[in-house]
């Protein structure tokens, strides 16, 4: 029965449909503050709708309901769900299930953006992006109150503003550091700069030449020299939408600049905007080996594709897009292949 399972959710990778894998995660982000958030699938009930039915749409088996009323404690009784109610369809609890191709079509198709199957990614304010130019900073920090070499909420902070930019009092600005540029392994061509997103400030004063902010957010230790830019706050739910067919490309690496690369890890692709890439979409990541054929010819064949992971595309720019890997049976290096889901 286990096997039978697994066996179908790798299957289910190749489509688009597959991306109903994507688990309910808890974990602390290490920085100059722990903090909780929240990762998962989910599904507002419908009139009608009940936990058997539910089962049976998402995992084809009507006999798992228990699983998903465990996995939803905010309901007392199985037996009754409420129009509007928010359930969590999955979770990384050994069990993962996802919805049958035709039924998950269907349902995006009828249903409006809000009420349509989405994933919730609660850290998306603080995911960064690559990108082909550097971004002009509206200002940079040139000193900490106190001096401080680690800088985080409460923090007060001094601002050089740009020349080109006038920073607002009462105004939020996302902090960030721009990392070194990027460059294409193989042809040695500039894919672009890493914006690494560290927290947000908010302008409380000017000064003769400077303002003072106080940082009312940390992301991870914010230090003297990181630029500020115009804070976007970013929707946690995100509405899943048709991948673009027929594309293929590359992970260039995570965002943490780690070797090996694991489930939930954010990490960027070398495809975006003017690829046709969108948020929402997921892409799957495969291998694919050359061998020898042997015999007399011993020619070279291309071997089948073998998928082993899925991605969730977070936020797009241009050239480039960031991810989040959402399942992968093994590591997943930078170079790693994308491609559209297989229908």
């Amino acid at each position: 029965m286990v096997c039978k399972r697994k066996s179908r959710i790798i299957t289910a990778l190749c489509i688009f449909t597959a991306i109903i894998i994507f688990p309910v995660y808890l974990f602390g982000q290490e920085a100059t503050e722990t903090v909780e958030h929240e990762a998962g699938f989910y599904y507002t009930v419908h009139k009608g709708d009940t936990l058997w039915d539910l089962s049976s749409r998402f995992s084809d088996n009507p006999w798992l309901w228990p699983e998903l009323w465990s996995e939803n404690h905010q309901i007392p009784n199985p037996h009754w769900i409420y129009p509007g109610e928010r359930i969590r369809l999955f979770q990384l609890k050994g069990v993962k299930t996802f919805a049958k191709k035709k039924a998950m079509e269907k349902q995006v198709r009828e249903e409006s953006p809000k009420e349509a199957l989405y994933y919730y990614y609660s850290p998306i304010n603080r995911i960064g992006f690559i990108k082909k130019h550097p971004q002009t900073p509206y200002g940079t920090i040139f000193k900490a109150q106190g001096d401080k070499g680690l800088i985080s909420t409460g923090d007060t902070v001094y601002i050089r503003p740009n020349a080109d930019h006038s920073l607002v009092p009462g105004t939020r600005y996302t902090v960030y550091r721009a990392l070194p540029p990027i460059v294409d392994s193989k042809t040695k061509a500039l894919i672009g700069t890493q914006h690494y997103i560290t927290g947000v400030v908010e302008i409380e004063k000017k000064e003769s030449g400077f303002d003072v902010a106080k940082v009312v957010q940390s992301y991870r230790s914010i230090a003297v020299n990181d630029h500020l830019m115009p804070y976007k706050k970013r929707s946690p739910r995100i509405a899943l939408v048709q991948s673009k067919m027929g594309l293929t490309g590359e992970i260039i690496g995570s965002e943490e600049r780690e070797k090996n690369i694991g489930d939930h890890t954010v990490a960027f692709i070398d495809r975006g905007d003017q690829d046709g890439v969108k948020i929402g979409q997921v892409y799957s990541i495969y291998s694919q080996e050359e061998e020898k054929l042997g015999g007399s010819s011993n020619k070279d064949v291309t071997l089948p594709p073998v998928v082993y992971g899925a991605l969730l595309v977070l936020h797009t720019e241009k050239s480039t897009s960031t991810v989040l890997v959402t399942q992968s049976e093994h590591s997943v290096n930078p170079g790693a292949k994308i491609e559209s889901p297989v229908e």
